[in-house]
């Protein structure tokens, strides 16, 4: 069975995030995975190993349990399955992709170098070397635009294929419209050479939605070329969107490098929920998890009295 994959940070639990997965697990018909990670202690005196490891379990254990209680409270129905790992987070988040419709983490907005060098970093490896779409919940997706819709970011590259797939699919299932966007650089060209550019890209773009249209008439796609900064612009058309979906090439590493200045750009500024997408028979370095401590299904807890 297929399932949403919620990160659940003990230290800092994203509700938005939870909520974002549960919702989507319905949407989808799909089991909720709750994953929470339990980090190795290397900094303590081995005598003091033991104690600090069994706060950190206590911290987690609760920290599960509040987000199994919130999504029975408040968005009942997808079947739900709580698990706690040792291992630090996106090691064991990374190796439950390759089962995962979705991964969902909420953004710690941790700067960009605490990101890349920290231990107890998720967002930018997971989103490097995840084998599924990665959402990463910086804010509540906006509810006040109707109608809604979602953006995906094009540029013409065999990697945005699977980014307007994904993003046409998401928009039937939200009954949102599609805008699909490109944003081209000003060039320093003259204007015969602008106007001959921006008729290839007027091309391209249509060429990367071509298709879409027919296999879900229920989406209605809007094409867009925009002038200017592609971080800037993604971020801007972010602003009152459901969802910005962008690709991600290559196979990703632990620091992100490959993930590009536009990917690293938006995961520290979107405005609503990021989805990254990864080409077609992504593979990443998949690291495990070990030593489960606890994993349980959401109809093995007992119900409540009365």
């Amino acid at each position: 069975m297929n399932e949403i994959v919620h990160g659940v940070d003990p230290r800092r639990p994203s509700i938005p995030a939870l909520v974002w997965a549960a919702d989507e697990a319905i949407r989808r018909g799909l089991r909720l995975r709750l994953v929470v990670a339990v980090s190795p202690v290397h900094d303590r005196l081995r005598h003091h190993v033991g104690g600090h490891l069994s706060t950190l379990r206590l911290r987690a254990e609760s920290a599960l349990a509040d987000a199994e209680d919130l999504v029975r409270e408040q968005r009942p129905g997808p079947p739900t399955q709580a698990e706690l790992v040792d291992g630090t987070p996106a090691e064991v988040l990374v190796a439950r992709t390759p089962h995962a419709d979705l991964t969902v983490v909420g953004s710690r907005h941790l700067g960009r170098a605490a990101e890349v060098l920290s231990e107890s970093s998720v967002v930018v490896p997971l989103t490097a070397r995840a084998e599924c779409p990665v959402v990463v919940i910086r804010e509540p997706e906006p509810t006040a635009v109707h109608p809604p819709f979602i953006v995906v970011g094009v540029d013409g590259s065999s990697t945005c294929q699977a980014a307007v797939a994904f993003a046409v699919a998401e928009a039937s299932l939200r009954e949102a419209r599609l805008r699909a966007l490109w944003v081209w650089s000003r060039p320093l060209l003259s204007r015969d050479d602008v106007a001959q550019g921006l008729s290839e890209r007027r091309r391209l773009l249509a060429e990367s939605v071509a298709g879409w249209a027919e296999r879900y008439p229920d989406v209605d796609i809007e094409q867009e070329i925009v002038r200017g900064h592609p971080v800037e612009e993604l971020i801007r058309a972010s602003r009152e969107a459901l969802a910005l979906v962008v690709g991600r090439s290559g196979h990703g590493d632990d620091s992100g490098v490959r993930l590009g200045s536009t990917v690293h750009g938006l995961l520290h500024g979107a405005a609503c929920p990021l989805i990254t997408v990864p080409p077609p028979g992504s593979t990443g370095t998949v690291g495990t998890g070990h030593g489960v401590h606890r994993a349980r299904s959401s109809t093995d807890r007992p119900a409540p009295a009365g």
